[in-house]
């Protein structure tokens, strides 16, 4: 029998409730938080408690928090168990090559269990994590709204790189770095990722975090972890979602056909001073008007618009032995789009085996998925949105009408037509792209000893793509085409594509605990390998919908040749990071990654990547020991250097082209197309980070953090003289610097574990300003390009514009004194003061920036015996906003087509009149960027709500099931905003309703 006072050292092991065991459990001793160690992959734990009736707590991801108590005659080694949490807890870092213990993590990172994900959420893991994190930022699109199968654009802390001027980038410059399972994954990947695969995501934010991802970190990481087998017997799962998607067109006002016919009445449509064109004009205004009075009144907006329905289900096995275990899932989700025939299909599944035998253990993941994605056949929502509502879009015996009607300005003047797009939904058109994709990922692991354990991981991957869009000579596109063109009617474009990736790392991990001091070391090497290549032709001559084969083509479209791309890269890298930990109270992290890639010049394909963090566990100090207000007190601060590499795989390289219309001696001959640069090196990026957590009456728990991030050796285009023969080449000049706040709070009103009920509520914040510090002259090149374009069209929204010392989101335009009341002109503000009425390229300002002074999202979560009840609202304030609405619907509004009923009200009209619109006539208007269309824009959207009712309370065993909830999401329910403004203009937002149904046999 061993005694406690006998034994220097507790030894013990941590299982699950399917008796598995648990790895990277924190274990510390209650009222001394400094002796502390972790689980490993068996679960073992050794501890020295400072005395021998100590309490111990042992604190995991997705698991309740246990405490054991020790005892003089208890027997070694002691076995604790672990139960599924119902609340959030991250207590450990994944960072994708080590977890770490967040006690004596110094760096900035915030982890999400699924369950935490699922409580905001359940449509895909980026919207869910922008609900949850306030840095994470998926930004709002105007245009393609609910589109199912646009991808967004996502920021963490802000944009660290240029907008892509001259289509140098092979991606989003500003997206963040995903690692699911510990290898690199696209967006596209993580978008269709089913998150009833997923057991966390980690947020990596400061160069302490993701530092060892070097030369692809400066955007911040996401780390994806998948979940892992578990022994028993075999477990079924069944997870069904039913969708209803209803489209939201709160934001639309347009006039109805009444209105639409007085706005042209007034803005002298059909009034001219030859009264033959006056009667011709009066004529046409009769036959609307006597439409109009037999009822006709079509709201265009409907017309491509339905309640999608989709569906998804996820089924999954897992179970195993001590020595081999596996989990299989099969996965069908058909996403329905509000727009008629759009939608995107996912079906695909995995096998993951886990096999231990002695110090080693293996795990193998090999996963499918087969994408289809259609695009509604229906067009543009816009082509709906701009017709005229007095055009009724079927004829008398209920055909639809191919051209809706015409206008004519006079009797000899060429009518303009208006088309129906319901028309060409009637035609057999493809317009759709899919993927398939395979990831195999395998993995191995020996546990040398208790402190040494190396690993070995490759990863590959394969997608192969293609798309088709077909449009009939009959479609509405080539109505015009008459004469020799008549036959050259209808096009075909088809493209496909391939890419793969192959990566492989070797690691080391070393831990030890010597009396005080813990230390924690990782060293290891990555080799990896993208390739892809795409191809792309368009034809011609397809007279009706019949002919939807290419061969069927009368030619290649004219003066067209087949389209492609090719990429290859290679890197290598060697990664090195420690922890040291003394007394669980003084923290200190260091990393440093080497890297080489083939993207950058000969003179510089290395790059190197630091980081150094500091933290000060205060809460372990004596004089806060056992203190019971204040449960968690620690200071943290980091600094560092990461880089960027989503750029062109060429851009360092001389590459040539051939002539392909002229020879010399039969011979073709070849041309440079760009200049090398054999120095063009990393774009770095050097984080500081300041960062403090805490936790209050064991009910509060905080975060604040303040940052600062230089972007340096920022790749722009450097111009050259003509007498070169080359407009730019890419270099090292320029610099971005982003800083901001953020901070979270969550706050445990009422928690009763024994009914499982809870009452918790939870907000956080971010703010981020950005500025240029350096440009280059070739940004100056792309500013007066601007300008020019500003004089010679139509400019109706501001152009981007880059000056030192502004920031990257800035909208410029020329201060607005408003509309002159006696001329009915805009009256402008020079940069000397004066006033005048022509407007200026010379004299734009930055009148605002697009960046919300603040963001964040707020909410609570509840339940009570098994009913549960979570939202989530997500707001922004302070942004400045350029309404776009204001200018296309109203002010620069053809009225030809549909406008905003604001048409009717505050436009100048007559000498004297105090109006914020110039006068609307007959003929648009032109209006270059204005301050007058500025507008502070706050907004507040009600994200998600999440009702749900658990029969864990229930004697689910005679039906043979092991849980059974039920569960109802509605997302996107409102949006609250200070101003005015179309939403989804090319494809319209749309409320989403989920009920849910999640079992276990």
């Amino acid at each position: 029998m061993s005694q406690v006072k006998t034994i220097t050292k507790i030894v013990g092991v941590v299982l699950d409730e399917e008796k598995k065991p648990v790895p990277n459990v924190s274990v510390t001793v209650k009222g001394d938080a400094k002796t502390a160690t972790l689980t490993n992959t068996k679960g073992e734990f050794i501890i020295t408690p400072n005395q021998e009736n100590a309490t111990l707590i042992f604190k995991s991801v997705g698991y309740n928090t246990q405490e054991f108590q020790l005892s003089p005659n208890m027997k070694l080694p002691v076995g604790v168990l672990m139960t599924a949490m119902n609340e959030n807890i991250d207590e450990v870092v994944v960072t994708g090559y080590a977890n770490r213990s967040k006690e004596s993590f110094t760096g900035s990172a915030s982890t999400f269990s699924k369950q935490d994900l699922l409580r905001v959420g359940n449509k895909n893991v980026l919207q869910s994590l922008q609900n949850l994190d306030p840095s994470f930022v998926l930004s709002e699109n105007l245009s393609l709204g609910s589109n199912p199968n646009a991808l967004p654009d996502i920021q963490l802390r802000g944009q660290t790189g240029l907008d892509d001027i001259r289509g140098e980038y092979s991606g989003n410059p500003n997206e963040p770095l995903f690692i699911l399972d510990g290898f690199e994954a696209n967006l596209q990947k993580i978008f269709d990722l089913d998150m009833n695969r997923i057991a966390s995501v980690t947020i990596l934010r400061d160069a302490a975090a993701k530092a060892i991802y070097g030369s692809k970190a400066a955007n911040g990481v996401v780390i994806i972890e998948t979940i892992v087998p578990a022994e028993g017997a075999m477990r079924v799962s069944y997870n069904a979602n039913f969708n209803v998607e209803a489209p939201d067109l709160s934001s639309y006002s347009l006039a109805n056909a009444r209105e639409k016919l007085q706005v042209e009445l007034n803005a002298g449509r059909y009034t001219s001073t030859q009264p033959v064109t006056q009667q011709h004009l009066r004529e046409q205004y009769n036959a609307i008007l006597a439409d109009v009075e037999s009822g006709v009144d079509t709201y265009w907006l409907a017309q491509p618009l339905r309640t999608g329905l989709g569906n998804k289900h996820t089924l999954m096995l897992e179970g195993g032995t001590s020595a081999l275990r596996y989990v299989a899932d099969f996965t069908y989700n058909n996403n329905i789009g509000v727009m008629k025939g759009s939608n995107r299909q996912n079906t695909g599944g995995s096998i993951n085996l886990s096999y231990r035998s002695g110090k080693f253990n293996f795990r193998n993941i090999l996963s499918v998925n087969f994408n289809a994605s259609n695009n509604s056949p229906y067009g543009n929502f816009s082509e709906y949105s701009s017709l005229n509502p007095y055009f009724s879009s079927y004829d008398e015996y209920g055909n639809i009408k191919k051209m809706l009607g015409n206008f004519t300005a006079s009797a000899s003047a060429n009518p303009f037509y208006y088309y129906n797009p319901l028309y060409n939904a009637t035609l057999q058109t493809k317009n759709f792209s899919k993927y398939n994709e395979i990831t195999e990922n395998f993995y191995a692991e020996w546990q040398a000893n208790k402190a040494l354990r190396l690993t070995a991981r490759v990863g590959f991957t394969f997608n192969g793509n293609n798309s088709e869009v077909f449009l009939p000579g009959d479609h509405t596109s080539f109505a015009t085409w008459t004469g020799e063109n008549y036959f050259k009617r209808g096009s075909y474009y088809m493209s496909d594509g391939q890419s793969t990736s192959l990566s492989s790392d070797i690691f080391a991990n070393y831990s030890k605990q010597i009396g005080k001091h813990q230390i924690f070391v990782n060293a290891g090497w990555n080799l990896a390998s993208f390739d892809s290549e795409s191809h792309g032709m368009r034809a011609w001559g397809f007279l009706n919908s019949r002919v939807d084969f290419i061969t069927f083509a009368k030619q290649y479209e004219e003066n067209g040749v087949p389209t492609g791309s090719e990429s290859l890269k290679h890197e290598v890298g060697f990664i090195s990071f420690g922890n040291y930990s003394y007394d669980n109270r003084y923290l200190a992290d260091i990393s440093f990654r080497t890297n080489a890639s083939s993207v950058f010049g000969a003179n510089n394909r290395w790059g190197n990547f630091w980081s150094f963090g500091l933290g000060w566990n205060i809460h372990n100090e004596r004089f806060l020991a056992n203190n019971p207000v204040i449960n968690q007190f620690k200071l943290r601060s980091s600094i560092g250097s990461t880089g960027s590499q989503n750029f062109n795989p060429y851009q360092a390289m001389a590459t040539y082209s051939f002539f392909n219309q002229s020879t010399y001696d039969n011979i073709a001959g070849a041309y440079l197309k760009a200049l090398a640069n054999d120095n063009l090196k990393w774009q770095e990026k050097l984080d500081y980070n300041l960062g403090t957590d805490f936790r209050l009456f064991n009910r509060i728990n905080a975060r604040f953090e303040y940052y600062i991030s230089n972007t340096n050796n920022l790749l722009t285009d450097f111009t050259l003289p003509p007498s070169t023969g080359f407009a730019s080449y890419k270099e090292n000049l320029g610099k971005v610097q982003n800083k901001g706040f953020e901070g979270s709070l969550n706050y445990t009103v009422y928690s009763n574990p024994k009914s499982q009920s809870y009452f918790s509520i939870f907000g956080n914040f971010a703010t981020n300003r950005n500025k240029l510090l350096t440009i280059s002259d070739a940004l100056k090149q792309v500013n007066k390009e601007q300008d020019d374009l500003g004089a010679e069209q139509t400019v109706n929204l501001p152009k981007i514009r880059y000056e030192e010392g502004k920031s990257t989101n800035a909208i410029w335009a020329v201060p607005s004194l408003g509309i002159d009341p006696i001329t009915g002109r805009e009256l402008f503000l020079k940069k000397d003061g004066k006033q005048t009425y022509v407007w200026n390229a010379d004299d734009q300002i930055a009148v605002g920036v697009t960046d919300p002074k603040l963001r964040g999202n707020l909410g609570f979560n509840m339940e009570y015996k098994g009913w549960g009840l979570s939202t989530s609202l997500r707001y922004t304030i302070g942004e400045d906003h350029y309404n776009s609405t204001l200018i296309n619907r109203i002010e620069n509004v053809n009225v030809a087509y549909n406008v905003d009923t604001r048409v009717l009200n505050d436009t100048w009209l007559n000498p004297g009149d105090q109006a914020f619109f110039k006068r609307i006539t007959a003929t648009p208007t032109k209006t270059n960027p204005t301050s007058r269309f500025l507008q502070k824009k706050s907004d507040l959207t009600l994200s998600s709500i999440n009702a749900y009712y658990d029969f864990k309370w229930k004697n689910l065993s005679r039906y043979h099931l092991k849980n059974l909830k039920l569960g109802l999401y509605m997302t996107e329910a409102f949006v609250l905003s200070t101003i005015r403004t179309e939403r989804g203009t090319d494809y319209p937002f749309a409320r989403t309703f989920s009920f849910t149904l999640q079992t276990t046999f």
